[in-house]
Order: C-alpha cells, then sequence, then structure tokens
C-alpha cells in the first residue's frame, strides 16, 4: 500500500514522468472546461435554454474534482500541510460553491476561482527556470517599496488637492458633486484612463484638467524608473553561490571564491 501511494504521489504531485505530465495537462483541460461551462452559464440566452445540461455538467466536473482533493489529501505525506497550503485552499474553494449552491442561491458563480488553479501550468511546462527572474523581481519590489509608498502618498495627496479644487471651481450641477467625487474624477484624470462620465465646463476648470493630463504622464513613469534602477542594481550583484554565498558576476558558471558550480 506504501509503495502504491508513492507512485500515485509521483503522478499527482511531480511532473518528472510522462505519467505525472500527461495527469496534469488532463487536469488543466478539465479546469479550462468547467470555467467555460461556468462563464457559459452566466450568459442569459444560452443558461436559460440549457440549464439543466449546464447543471449536470458542473456537477460532473465538481465529483471530479472532489475526488482528486480527497486523493491528494490520502496520498500526502503529510495531510495538514497541504489542506492548509497555497494549492489545498484554492483546491478546496473550487468544489466548495458548487455545494454551497445547494443552500444559497448563486454561489455556483464563485467557481470563477478554478481559473486559479490554472498557475500549476508552470510546474508542467518546466517553467521553473524562471524562478530566479521571479525572485529577483520580489526583491526588486522589496527593496524599493519604501520609495514607492512614498510616491503613492504623494500622487494621493495631489489628486486630493486637485479633486477638492475642481469641486469647489466646478460645483455640484457640473457632476462634481462631492469632494469623494471630485478625487475619482482626478485619479481617472492623472492615470490618463479619461472615462468621460465627468469633465470640466469652465475654462479654469480645463486649464487644471489639462495640467492633471500632463503631470499623469511623469507620474506613471516614477515606479517605472524605481523598479529598473532596482532590478539594474540586483543585475549587477550578480548570482549568489550556494555553498559560500559569495556574489559571482551574473552568468558564472562557478564560484570565483570557492570554485563551486553555480546553480543559477
Amino acid at each position: 500500500m506504501k509503495g502504491s501511494r508513492e507512485n500515485i504521489y509521483s503522478v499527482v504531485f511531480g511532473t518528472d514522468t510522462k505519467a505525472g505530465r500527461r495527469f496534469d495537462v488532463i487536469l488543466l483541460w478539465i479546469i479550462l472546461l468547467s470555467v467555460a461551462v461556468v462563464m457559459l452559464e452566466s450568459i442569459p440566452e444560452i443558461g436559460s435554454n440549457a440549464g439543466m445540461i449546464f447543471s449536470y455538467l458542473e456537477w460532473a466536473f465538481t465529483i471530479v474534482f472532489s475526488g482528486e482533493y480527497l486523493l491528494r489529501i490520502w496520498i500526502s505525506p503529510k495531510p495538514v500541510r497541504y489542506i492548509f497550503s497555497m494549492w489545498g485552499v484554492i483546491d478546496l474553494l473550487s468544489i466548495l460553491p458548487t455545494y454551497l449552491s445547494l443552500i444559497f442561491v448563486g454561489y455556483h458563480y464563485l467557481l470563477v476561482v478554478r481559473i486559479f488553479r490554472l498557475l500549476r501550468i508552470f510546474r508542467v511546462l518546466k517553467l521553473v527556470r524562471f524562478n530566479s527572474e521571479a525572485r529577483m523581481l520580489l526583491v526588486s519590489l522589496k527593496s524599493s517599496s519604501y520609495k514607492i509608498g512614498i510616491f503613492l502618498m504623494a500622487v494621493l495627496a495631489i489628486v486630493t488637492f486637485l479633486g477638492t479644487i475642481m469641486y469647489v471651481i466646478e460645483g455640484g450641477e457640473k457632476g462634481f458633486t462631492s469632494i469623494p467625487q471630485s478625487i475619482y474624477w482626478a485619479i481617472v484624470t492623472v492615470t490618463t484612463v479619461g472615462y468621460g462620465d465627468m469633465v470640466p465646463h469652465t475654462v479654469l476648470g480645463k486649464i487644471i484638467s489639462s495640467f492633471a493630463m500632463i503631470i499623469g504622464y511623469a507620474i506613471i513613469a516614477v515606479p517605472t524608473g524605481i523598479v529598473t534602477v532596482a532590478l539594474s542594481k540586483q543585475n549587477k550583484e550578480g548570482v549568489e553561490c550556494p555553498t559560500c554565498k559569495h556574489k559571482n558576476v551574473k552568468g558564472a558558471n562557478y564560484c570565483n571564491h570557492c570554485g563551486s558550480i553555480i546553480k543559477a
């Protein structure tokens, strides 16, 4: 029994074998089909005419995913750790809405959470080699978090100021009914989104709007520059030796300090 559980574990949790890759590919297709069913069911013209078919399909998908979830718990060396892990929670959320729909109407539409399970495709496609780049990006964002935080506070102050000014200038009859509503307009304008649901009508308001649009381009460029500098710094630091933790030139195959092989 122990040997069979280990074999099943290598198929379900691993992608090193042909059977494991095939299992994940089949699972991904089932996930895509289940998400497509939920989306099609939400269309009134389709859902009203084929409601029973969608219901049968959804229960079929739920039974499959429930069996997979229980199988993962059974073969996992540490079931509790899997249940409370990120993937365990996502797997549970992918089946829970169907059962909740028996009690609460409308909860089955929450099944779109299954789309998050498609992140498993990184395991299937062997994209683990991008982990070093992902870590580099996370480190860069973390090192830039203070600067970005200060920048966001400055942007918040700017849009609050612009929104308050526009509320005073335009007034409620022009759509600027409150300061929060005017701040919403300032955010839309500064970010260059421009929905057009609120527009200034006075000359002074249009001048301020033009100013907000111009500074919007500068505001968008600032966080990009901050993260770019941090990434450049990470590149200059190079890769770390797993043995002695010495920083080497990026792309080095051997550590220039201890001579160990670097596995980037």
